[in-house]
């Protein structure tokens, strides 16, 4: 069904999720990382359950950094021992929920982080399985979004963690049982990547001489890219698989039969791109020379990432029941024009771009955004005046596997 029928079908904006796609995007992460590595999946990316579950029945594992994302991690049948819960700021009440579901593995971030979990853990009459969270002093990659080799809210500091480790090893509740090294988010290239796991993995090795820190668990990390929010195709790493196994035979060799056990965490590579943003031409007015495209859909739909450079430029292709204009995604077509891409909301910051090259667009035409599977809905400002979330649709082939919509019951008394 072409995405203008489902528009008609189903009202506008929408979000059309392909499962086939997750499936080829999984298979060739799997296919490119030395066997017997675990894929843990970051809901963060899209928690919706349909894609959690496709994950899981290829053999992903979770993880997640709230209850809302544990939810939807059991809905998508996920059981605790699967689950990986991260994050700087865990509560009491979080914790609480997560062990009463099972979940037994935590990234822990600081001796407090591990405390809290051990305090949880330990009213419950159990042992929580802690991964220590190392902030490394210097990172392998000098590129893409960094998450360590500066202060931060993550890890707990590489050059401390010797002195620190008589007490980590002592909080009641807990067991040390590895290390966590996500310090790289949406790698540049390949090269970028295997610089930072070269990196990582080097790090793990010399922390655990020097400390005796355990490790039975090594997650390295993610850092797999995808296009967002414009037309690419998403990476294939053919290097990569081979680079890896060189680096874990050199540093931590009795990975081949288990110890350690590693893992990789991956959220836009293998949901990037499985999914579209169907929208409407509201309006196309003229302002002082220069043209307003407003869609149905903006910053509440589609935008609340943008703080971290991940929305600008946007790409838009107009669909009709024959199928997508693709003339944005190559060279200008005739009738292309270049205007601002705005939103519905009453607000001068709901711009989805400027300088924006489309084809010419009149009021009631429907348009798609692509590569919109990772940091869509979820994340953006989808309560900010009250607007009715977008519809999510899931396919599978062309079968329809899903229609749903987040609903907020906001009663003020």
């Amino acid at each position: 069904m072409t995405r203008a029928r489902l528009a008609a079908r189903f009202g506008s904006p929408l979000y059309v999720y392909d499962l086939d796609r997750v499936a080829a995007a999984h298979d060739d992460l799997k296919a490119a990382l030395p066997d017997g590595v675990t894929v843990f999946f970051s809901l963060k990316a899209n928690p919706h359950p349909e894609i959690g579950r496709a994950l899981r029945e290829r053999g992903a594992r979770a993880e997640i950094s709230s209850t809302g994302e544990l939810d939807a991690a059991l809905a998508a049948g996920f059981t605790g021992p699967e689950i990986l819960y991260t994050g700087p700021g865990k509560t009491g009440g979080e914790l609480a929920a997560a062990l009463d579901a099972g979940v037994r593995v935590y990234s822990v971030e600081s001796l407090t982080d591990l405390r809290n979990v051990g305090a949880a853990a330990t009213a419950r009459g159990v042992v929580a399985d802690c991964l220590l969270r190392v902030n490394s002093v210097e990172a392998g990659a000098t590129t893409s979004i960094r998450m360590t080799g500066a202060p931060s809210q993550f890890g707990i500091d590489s050059e401390t963690l010797a002195d620190l480790m008589p007490e980590l090893a002592a909080v009641p509740g807990t067991r040390l049982a590895g290390v966590h090294l996500f310090s790289l988010s949406n790698a540049k290239d390949e090269q970028s990547l295997i610089a930072e796991f070269r990196h990582t993995v080097s790090t793990a090795a010399r922390l655990r001489r020097e400390t005796g820190m355990p490790i039975e668990l090594l997650d390295l990390g993610g850092g797999f890219a995808a296009p967002y929010l414009t037309p690419g195709d998403r990476p294939v790493y053919g290097g990569l698989g081979a680079a890896l196994e060189d680096m874990l035979d050199e540093h931590v060799p009795g990975w081949r039969g288990g110890a350690p056990h590693v893992a990789v965490e991956s959220g836009r590579h293998l949901v990037g791109d499985c999914g579209e943003l169907v929208c409407t031409v509201v309006n196309v007015k003229e302002s002082r020379g220069r043209k307003f495209v407003i869609l149905d859909a903006g910053i509440n739909v589609l935008g609340g990432m943008s703080g971290l450079g991940r929305l600008l430029p946007i790409s838009v292709g107009l669909t009709t029941d024959g199928g997508t204009d693709e003339s944005t995604g190559g060279d200008p077509g005739e009738t292309d024009e270049t205007a601002t891409l705005v939103g519905p909301l009453c607000t001068p910051g709901d711009i989805l771009g400027r300088n924006v090259r489309l084809p010419e667009l009149r009021p009631g035409d429907v348009v798609t955004i692509p590569n919109a599977g990772a940091y869509g809905m979820t994340a953006s400002l989808v309560m900010f005046l009250g607007r009715p979330a977008p519809t999510e649709i899931v396919l599978a082939g062309d079968a329809i596997v899903s229609v749903s919509r987040v609903e907020f019951n906001r009663k003020y008394e």
